[in-house]
């Protein structure tokens, strides 16, 4: 069996990545696109061979051959098309964040819910095969109880007139809700715990946009670790690797690179004897790290059949609205923790 699929947004991500992706997966067919660009429409149409182009999102939702939806449009969008999709009975894959605000985002999964439409949120990092492996060694002990996390991602986004990701009221925020919360949910899935309270420093300090070009969050974690998660539009892409270190109690897991659109970077495991006593002299000798190698794949591929998969099976979504309502739930307490310059619980 083959989920049909409908794009809504033809542009950036969905053209550069999801597209590809979703016309390389088993269970998936691409039957037609729409964008309120009619020429852009018939012109990802042509390149991929899809059946349908419309420049509105009503005469897609009425295709009796779509069974799904693919929605990769501004966040300020997102709230309308749900709904509508919803309504159409289409399943939802949702490009993250899912709406503006957290609530808007419970309001979209409880319409959802109630229409029996399955909803799945586009935090693709999970389906990375290194940061699959990452998860598998945590959950057995590889470095023993964490106790520290690290994770980085950044890229160049100066001022550019008329952008929706600068402009607040139809983004939600700037590097912490785009870039930010891949860390926020990946940290959180790849060691199973969970956040509980934040403190943060968000700013604008080398653009003149409306939103944070940089933002440093602190996570405190259910189990007592605390965790850095850094977002930056202000540092040329190629000065800077999305990152990720986690340290145990009996070892390390760093990843340099794997946070990026494609399945690339490395990851190196360094482990060491828990049981051993207080070196004074911290030398360190004899520590060598492992490099981790797996198959590597397409993260998007991944994404759009692993969906495909729940919808056709009835098994829950590989990403939950749930996560995301709640990673969307950090990211306003981390703007309310530097508005109000306090701890704020989650």
């Amino acid at each position: 069996m083959k989920i049909r699929w409908g794009i809504i947004g033809c542009g950036g991500i969905a053209r550069r990545r999801t597209i590809p992706g979703l016309v390389g997966a088993e269970n998936a067919e691409l039957v037609a696109v729409m964008d309120t660009n009619e020429t852009f429409a018939k012109e990802v149409a042509e390149e991929f061979g899809v059946a349908h182009a419309f420049s509105d999102m009503d005469s897609l939702l009425a295709l009796d051959e779509v069974d799904a939806v693919y929605i990769a449009t501004p966040v300020f969008c997102h709230k309308e098309q749900v709904i509508a999709a919803a309504n159409a009975g289409k399943h939802i894959l949702l490009e993250k964040p899912m709406a503006l605000t957290s609530r808007e985002a419970e309001e979209l999964k409880e319409l959802c819910d109630a229409k029996g439409v399955r909803l799945s949120i586009g935090l693709m990092m999970r389906f990375h095969a290194y940061h699959e492996e990452i998860r598998r060694l945590i959950s057995e002990g590889a470095i023993g109880d964490i106790v520290s996390i690290r994770s980085q991602f950044a890229c160049w986004y100066p001022d550019i007139p008329g952008v929706w990701r600068q402009d607040k009221s139809k983004s939600g925020g700037g590097a912490l809700v785009d870039l930010g919360v891949h860390c926020i949910d990946l940290v959180q899935y790849v060691t199973g715990l969970r956040c509980i309270e934040v403190a943060a420093f968000c700013d604008t300090q080398t653009f003149s946009y409306g939103v944070d070009d940089s933002a440093s969050v602190l996570l405190r974690m259910n189990n007592g670790a605390l965790c850095v998660i850094e977002s930056n539009f202000n540092i040329p892409d190629d000065a800077v690797t999305g990152k990720i270190e986690i340290y145990g109690t009996a070892g390390s897991i760093r990843a340099d690179g794997t946070l990026a659109q494609e399945e690339v970077g490395t990851v190196q495991i360094l482990r060491s004897d828990a049981a051993k006593g207080y070196d004074a002299a911290q030398t360190r000798a004899g520590n060598s790290a492992t490099c981790i190698d797996v198959p590597t794949g397409n993260m998007y591929t991944k994404e759009v059949e692993r969906f495909g998969d729940a919808i056709i099976n009835g098994t829950p979504s590989p990403v939950p609205a749930e996560d995301a309502i709640f990673v969307q739930k950090i990211v306003e307490a981390a703007y309310i923790s530097e508005a109000e310059k306090r701890f704020v619980a989650v």
